[in-house]
């Protein structure tokens, strides 16, 4: 039987609880986003130049891009056309036969003027913590860009950085660029996933789905 003072209280207990993991969340999210500052560029002219620019995944209709990843790519040929990064590695979700991010991705780019000799695909960044590891471990990346929308950066950034990948971040639109709610709810989970990605590469460091061996970039 529970003790009568917490039948009493439990709905301020439960508050305080709430509270404080709110505010836990909020501190670790703006932890991320200060330590992260000075490297995260919205200008592609700013970016200092990386042999390599990882461009995230982030979805695909049939065989085209997402919005959002479609603005990604975009951002990533833009730093290849300006001389700020030499290749480009596609990382994303080739799960299964009929799902396959990175070469739509690779697809695009190449239409967008980049030539397939400078693009290399990883099928397994099927995460943003995968994709970083993945990065370093299998394609050899100790500096690089990573690519993403504004309100991911932050995280990505940092994952690679913790994960031995020396990163800058570009970041593609968000508000004003998509629906409201859409950038709203994913900036919501981005508060969610940040608290796990401080719990994977400081407590866990798990290792991705996939490793394989090690295939570098040309």
């Amino acid at each position: 039987m529970l003790p009568k003072w917490f039948l009493q209280h439990w709905r301020l207990l439960f508050g305080v609880l709430l509270l404080s993991a709110a505010v836990t969340t909020l501190a670790l999210n703006l932890y991320v986003k200060n330590l992260t500052s000075s490297r995260r560029y919205n200008n592609p002219n700013q970016i200092p130049p990386q042999r390599v620019a990882i461009v995230l995944g982030a979805g695909i209709y049939n065989d085209r891009p997402s919005p959002m990843l479609a603005d990604r790519i975009s951002a990533g040929v833009e730093l290849y056309k300006l001389g700020k990064v030499k290749k480009l590695l596609m990382s994303g979700d080739n799960s299964s036969e009929d799902y396959d991010e990175v070469t739509v991705m690779q697809r695009y780019a190449i239409k967008m003027g980049v030539p397939k000799k400078d693009i290399t695909l990883d099928h397994a960044g099927f995460k943003t913590y995968e994709s970083c590891y993945r990065a370093k471990e299998i394609f050899g990346v100790k500096q690089a860009v990573i690519v993403t929308q504004n309100f991911h950066l932050p995280r990505a950034v940092y994952l690679c950085n913790q994960l031995g990948v020396d990163a800058v971040g570009l970041g593609s639109p968000d508000w004003g660029s998509y629906r409201k709610d859409t950038v709203m709810r994913y900036t919501f989970r981005e508060y969610l996933s940040t608290i796990k990605a401080l719990w994977q590469v400081h407590i866990t460091r798990p290792q991705p789905t996939y490793l394989g061996p090690f295939e570098g970039i040309k």
